[in-house]
């Protein structure tokens, strides 16, 4: 009976990696030979492809640097981990049949609108990338890892002609280590993503209310008494920018300011502004004392930057606490500045001549902009398209990131609709103000994530809004940009990303089982909710645990939405026979799993408050199994069962134990398609 028993298991494993592979294993036989992020502006295929063997030789060819060599070899290092061919020495040594072939230089501090084109040219015989300088030669080697594909023959990318360069020319992923310090090897393995998919402008954030999280030598109060002990060197900071050069990644610092900024004032209370000791989360904007203060330490950090950008914040100003201070009302009404916010017009004025003195644009969100701000200041638009179109009228050139903020689990789906340029405000810009919008941001604020799980926040959804910051505008198909983001999910992890690993992890360490297979069928289906509604539903701290299981799971399940596909499918009448059997087989998985997980649940205080979570799986399933009967049979459905299912797929679908049930929705699609008498 043991060996039963245990065969039995094992087959029941067997089962649920079938099924819960199945979206990704569908991704994998794609007959799309394209299954790439960003797709290239321009492409043509030809038969066969090109076999990667021990055969490989890559010959460098024309300009020569270090970092090409650099590059040479990470190219191989991923190329290895994904074949598992060693190629490390033989690629080199071996007669070329892979040349790579640079024109000149770049720029030694890397510039916006520098030329990031290039041309791959695959055979069945060679490969052939050129490109002006060496970001394009690095574009072109992440194009030809992320064609590689498994064959019949072996490992090979097919026979095709790319022509690339980038629509936008700032393409970035915002990371902030104000709110939570995050440690150097989880910036380096993102800085990997963001140049497999082509992003280039790396944002830091360094400081926020919550801590101030770099060195500075001229000011070190700032790191010894506001940093909780968590902060980078300049060493530190100097090795991520040259990390990230290495990658074609630009490096913009962040230092927000007049306001979330109460951490400052652990180690200079002089810069508050607020009459209340320890109560102040705004600079003093009235005080000489805080532009020389500011003075010195934006010349130090712009030493320590090389980029010509500088970030300084300027959003959410609460003006309450200069409004209500009478020493800044009296500056107020002797200067005439009728409210906070001309003040903050008047405190960005002076930052942007102190930026300037220091040879740096300044950067600003929305808030910024204000009548009379200086053309030169740089708009990232966090309200909307609609803000960053008004930036361009005015004259100032701007970023958007309103739509692509991956910290609120919104889907790939919802990221990829937006567009810089693709809302009604911006429908009536000319072309000379079409031209300073310059791109987008994907931001990761951790608010309420850690180091542990931040991979799984911003990859692979963040591989969309790169496709859409890089090709061209009709690049929109949904279905495809699902089925590519899947490969591309798979390959990030050559590169070293944790996004696909980390859920397993910490669903061992919620159920202190090595492999807890009931917990991952309920882990597959939910996801946390969306927009700013789990810090309502839960308390967060600087200190929280992020070990629960809406830490664990992905922003979006993947099996969720594919379920949703096949149950529209039948309810429309247009669903395959592989469509019903494998929403068959699927509901019959997620009814009968409660009975698997309710005797686990309890031995875990991390998994207690999934009861009901688990028992409304159960029984969304069973709803959904006889709707599918209902609907194969054209049976007629008593209305009071009808509308008692519905009211409980309503509740099933809102939020318990901080998750979203994200298949319930789906089974009300198909019990609203039965017929009612």
């Amino acid at each position: 009976m043991p060996d039963l028993r245990r065969a039995g298991f094992l087959c029941f494993c067997v089962f649920l990696l079938i099924i819960l592979g199945w979206p990704w294993l569908a991704a994998a036989q794609e007959p799309e030979s394209l299954s790439m992020m960003p797709l290239p502006s321009q492409s043509t295929q030809a038969p066969g492809e090109f076999l990667i063997n021990g055969s490989l030789g890559i010959e460098l060819t024309g300009y020569a640097e270090p970092r090409l060599e650099r590059a040479r070899q990470r190219f191989l290092d991923v190329l290895s981990r994904e074949t598992g061919i060693p190629l490390w020495r033989e690629a080199v040594v071996n007669k070329p049949n892979f040349t790579v072939h640079t024109e000149g230089p770049s720029l030694a501090v890397q510039r916006l609108g520098e030329d990031e084109s290039y041309r791959l040219a695959i055979s069945t015989s060679g490969v052939q990338l050129s490109a002006a300088n060496p970001l394009g030669v690095l574009h072109g080697l992440q194009t030809f890892l992320l064609l590689v594909r498994v064959t019949p023959k072996g490992f090979g990318v097919p026979a095709i002609t790319i022509e690339d360069k980038p629509r936008f020319p700032w393409r970035g992923l915002l990371i902030d280590s104000g709110h939570r310090f995050v440690r150097l090897p989880v910036i380096k393995r993102n800085l990997d993503a963001m140049e497999a998919v082509k992003l280039n402008v790396f944002h830091w954030r360094f400081s926020d209310d919550a801590g101030f999280h770099i060195e500075s030598k001229r000011f070190p109060l700032l790191q010894e008494k506001a940093s909780g002990g968590f902060y980078y060197t300049q060493e530190e900071v100097k090795e991520i920018i040259a990390y990230a050069r290495d990658r074609g990644i630009r490096v913009v610092p962040e230092f927000d300011m007049p306001c979330h900024t109460a951490s400052w004032f652990h180690a200079y209370p002089e810069l508050g502004s607020g009459h209340i000791p320890g109560e102040s989360s705004a600079m003093d904007p009235t005080r000489e004392s805080t532009y020389e203060f500011l003075n010195g330490f934006i010349e130090e950090m712009a030493d320590l930057f090389p980029d010509a950008y500088f970030h300084t914040g300027g959003d959410e100003c609460d003006f309450h606490e200069w409004e209500s201070n009478p020493r800044i009302q009296e500056y107020m009404r002797v200067h005439v500045i009728k409210d906070g916010a001309a003040l903050q017009a008047e405190f960005t004025a002076k930052i942007q001549t102190i930026v300037a003195q220091n040879k740096k644009i300044m950067m600003g969100w929305d808030e910024v902009l204000l009548p009379g701000t200086p053309k030169e200041v740089v708009i990232q638009s966090w309200r909307g398209p609609k803000s960053l179109a008004d930036a361009a009228r005015n004259g100032n050139r701007g970023i958007l990131s309103s739509g692509y903020y991956i910290d609120l689990n919104w889907s790939a789906a919802e990221h990829y609709a937006v567009d810089p340029l693709g809302d009604p405000s911006a429908a009536s810009l000319t072309s000379e103000e079409k031209a300073r919008v310059l791109g987008g941001e994907a931001t990761m604020w951790t608010d309420i994530v850690s180091d542990e799980n931040l991979d799984n926040r911003v990859w692979p959804r963040t591989a969309a809004i790169a496709e859409r910051l890089w090709s061209a505008a009709d690049v929109r198909d949904v279905d495809s940009m699902y089925r590519r983001l899947g490969v591309v999910s798979q390959k990030l992890g050559y590169y070293g990303v944790r996004h696909r690993l980390i859920t397993e992890e910490m669903l061992e360490r919620m159920s202190g089982d090595p492999n807890p297979v009931a917990l991952r069928v309920l882990a597959d289906v939910v996801q946390p909710p969306k927009g700013y509604e789990r810090q309502q539903l839960r308390n967060f701290g600087d200190f929280t645990p992020m070990n629960r299981l809406d830490d664990a799971v992905p922003p979006e399940s993947e099996t969720a939405r594919v379920f949703d596909d096949i149950a529209r499918r039948i309810a429309a009448g247009k669903a395959t026979p592989e469509d019903w059997q494998q929403a068959q087989t699927w509901l019959t998985l997620w009814r009968d799993n409660d009975a698997r997980l309710q005797p686990l649940l309890a031995r875990s205080f991390l998994t207690q408050d999934l009861v009901s979570v688990s028992r409304n799986l159960s029984e969304v399933a069973t709803i959904g199994l006889q709707a599918l009967d209902d609907l194969k049979h054209d049976r007629l459905v008593s209305a009071d069962v009808r509308s008692q299912n519905i009211d409980f797929l309503n509740a099933a679908a809102k939020p318990q134990a901080v998750v979203l049930l994200m298949i319930a929705p789906s089974v009300e699609t198909l019990v609203k398609a039965t017929r009612s008498n």
